[in-house]
């Protein structure tokens, strides 16, 4: 029987009939998806929630919806000027990324989008690259030498880090190794120059001062744009270095993919952030 999803239910049956009624037409809010396997692996964490495999016949039906659905697909770095305040939207945009740098992009994800002639980025953990060793959550990373024909075949690549920490829990030094060392070793590789990173693991976005930091770093280092685990769409006066995203997995169906696409599943955000407050509080009284 299947695992009943109270996110799933809420986003069908409440939240996405009432932002049809509500939403107005020149809404701004772009959605970024959040990929990472692209692959029929069966998931060992209960909870579709937290799934990270998408199979590519799943895949292949989400490109498909947007294609049919006239949706602009664009790269994260397009994203901000589609902000501009004296203009309306006139089309439909998305971006899609793709953490932890799976080797079933290769294989499974790059023929798709190249069919529907789509661009996405992929965040790579660069002490995973290459490495047979080293492996997160037991799958294989892509090799340098398919990273450069993705890239000169017109994919994108930004960093995940060099070892996929929490980078909350580490000094300022560290923080600055994890990001200026991954940045370098994709720029090396590749011969272009990296602007985009995604934060690993959940974003603490409760915390002010971390977030100040971290931007300070970023900037230092040459990025422009970022995006986290944070739930919900792009919009205007978001900041381009911490932008929130749409997670998107197997458990999609059309009809889920559609809310999500169309803003029924920025909900979570809130609950999301009250709970990290709260937990936040409670760390300080004991």
């Amino acid at each position: 029987m299947p695992t009943f999803r109270l996110d799933r239910f809420l986003t069908l049956y409440f939240f996405h009939p009432l932002i049809r009624k509500k939403v107005p037409p020149d809404d701004k809010r772009i959605p970024i998806l959040m990929y990472h396997s692209i692959s029929d692996d069966k998931e060992s964490i209960s909870h579709p929630y937290y799934h990270i495999n998408t199979t590519s016949a799943v895949f292949a039906e989400h490109m498909r919806f947007l294609s049919e659905n006239d949706y602009s697909v664009i790269n994260l770095h397009e994203l901000v000027n589609c902000f501009d305040t004296n203009n309306k939207l006139t089309k439909k945009f998305a971006v899609i990324t793709f953490d932890d740098g799976y080797r079933d992009f290769y294989t499974n994800a790059f023929p798709i989008l190249q069919k529907y002639h789509f661009p996405a980025t992929v965040f790579l953990p660069t002490d995973f690259i290459g490495n047979e060793k080293n492996k997160l959550r037991g799958k294989d990373h892509l090799t340098w030498d398919q990273i450069s024909e993705l890239s000169d075949s017109g994919g994108s690549f930004g960093s995940h880090t060099v070892s996929h920490p929490q980078l909350h829990d580490l000094v300022r030094d560290e923080i600055e190794h994890e990001l200026r060392d991954s940045k370098k070793s994709i720029e090396d590789k590749t011969g272009k120059p990296v602007t985009s990173f995604s934060y690993p693991f959940a974003f603490p976005e409760e915390d002010k001062v971390f977030r100040g930091e971290l931007r300070n770093i970023l900037e230092k280092n040459g990025y422009t744009s970022g995006v986290t685990t944070v739930i919900g769409r792009a919009g205007i006066g978001d900041d381009p270095l911490f932008l929130k995203r749409i997670p998107v997995n197997n458990c999609d169906d059309e009809l889920f993919f559609r809310a999500k696409l169309e803003g029924a599943y920025d909900w979570p955000h809130k609950p999301q952030y009250f709970y990290k407050i709260m937990k936040r509080r409670l760390r300080r009284i004991v």
